[in-house]
């Protein structure tokens, strides 16, 4: 009777311990959307511009410190997490490659661009220069593409120096403010710097650029498309000026309420330029340079054309762009343009420039430019 209770007992041992085991339940991996971010993730030296990169979405705030981007290599910064926090410290450069770039390009949603006391972000782009900018010669990076930040994005304080071509394209952007952001291409006067262009905007829209200080030998703010543009409290030298355009052949050439106020240029080409391309369609409304004070201007104190192709002036102005509502109030510029140069060249299509407002313009030093067309009323001539 023992032997029968004790077989059965080992027939049921046998019996439990043959049962297959359940394997542990796996964890589901966690959403990414609500994986909690690293506070601060700092990268520098030669390895820093691909770390960061690849780190971008585990970062809730990168700090650059030093970083230095080898030869050919773009600091990559295109697929961050909104309201991401940038900074820049101590000095970031580039290596030297003959290549299109970008140097560096940021995008994204609520991201915040800073620089540091004391930070200068340096291409060192004297190595390229040769006279001929983008027109020929060495290939040369355009240097930050801080395009489609949106979500009320901002850049403040960053301070650039030599670019080797254009150094700021703001491009796919809305509710984007950039502060105190200083672009110095000035070495370029004595070295061959060309189209360095300061700030170039195109496609975007509520953009607020406040005390910027831009050195070049090009535009210094040109709105290429875009609506709800302001440029305010800046200061351009050495560059041609505060630019609407050209437009005109561009996928989008539509350039709606753009105002230029309380903003010196000095030492350039040009004070205020707005160009439209002859036979090419498009619209330029409502645009305000108001409190704009000139000096130094070497070719043209205020140009306004419909016959830009590739230079100022050239042939039959179109009618394809109106440039309508166009206010040009309190621009101080006595004795500012060269007696060489013209102080205003207005050259309009037939009935393609109306609407305009135009009070204390004081615009001297210079000739009268003899070759005026369609010039509404005000100003009536030029």
């Amino acid at each position: 009777m023992a032997f029968l209770r004790a077989t059965a007992f080992f027939s049921l041992a046998v019996s439990v311990l043959s049962t297959p085991i359940s394997s542990p339940l796996s964890t589901p991996a966690p959403d990414a959307a609500i994986v909690k971010r690293a506070t601060s993730c700092t990268f520098s030296g030669s390895k820093g511009a691909a770390s960061a990169s690849a780190s971008q979405k585990s970062c809730a705030t990168i700090v650059l410190s030093n970083v230095a981007v080898p030869s050919g290599t773009t600091l990559d910064l295109s697929n961050l997490n909104s309201d991401t926090h940038v900074i820049f410290e101590g000095k970031t450069t580039w290596g030297y490659k003959e290549w299109e770039g970008p140097l560096l390009q940021i995008k994204g949603s609520g991201i915040k661009v800073s620089g540091a006391t004391g930070a200068t972000l340096n291409p060192d782009g004297a190595r390229w220069w040769d006279g001929e900018g983008s027109n020929g010669g060495k290939t040369k990076p355009k240097f930050f593409y801080a395009h489609s930040l949106t979500g009320s994005s901002s850049i403040t304080n960053l301070h650039i120096f030599n670019t080797p071509v254009q150094a700021v394209s703001i491009d796919g952007c809305e509710g984007l403010t950039i502060t105190g952001m200083t672009i110095d291409n000035s070495a370029g006067d004595s070295q061959g710097g060309h189209n360095t262009d300061g700030l170039d905007i195109g496609e975007s829209s509520d953009v607020t650029i406040t005390g910027a200080k831009v050195y070049n030998q090009d535009d210094c703010v040109a709105v290429n498309s875009g609506t709800d543009i302001t440029f305010t409290s800046g200061l351009c030298s050495g560059g041609h000026g505060l630019s609407i355009g050209s437009v005109g052949g561009r996928d989008d050439n539509t350039v709606s309420r753009v105002t230029f106020s309380s903003s010196t240029v000095t030492k350039s080409t040009n004070g205020i330029r707005i160009k439209a391309t002859a036979g090419d369609t498009g619209t330029i409304g409502g645009v305000t340079y108001s409190g704009i004070t000139l000096s130094s201007i070497s070719a043209y104190g205020i140009l306004i054309e419909q016959n830009y192709d590739d230079g100022d002036l050239h042939g039959s102005p179109g009618t394809g762009i109106p440039i309508t509502g166009l206010t040009v109030k309190n621009v101080s510029g006595g004795g500012a343009v060269a007696s060489s140069a013209y102080n205003v060249a207005i050259v309009c299509g037939a009935g393609a420039c109306s609407g305009w407002k135009w009070s204390g313009v004081t615009v001297t030093g210079g000739k009268k430019y003899g070759s005026c067309q369609n010039v509404p009323n005000p100003p009536g001539s030029c």
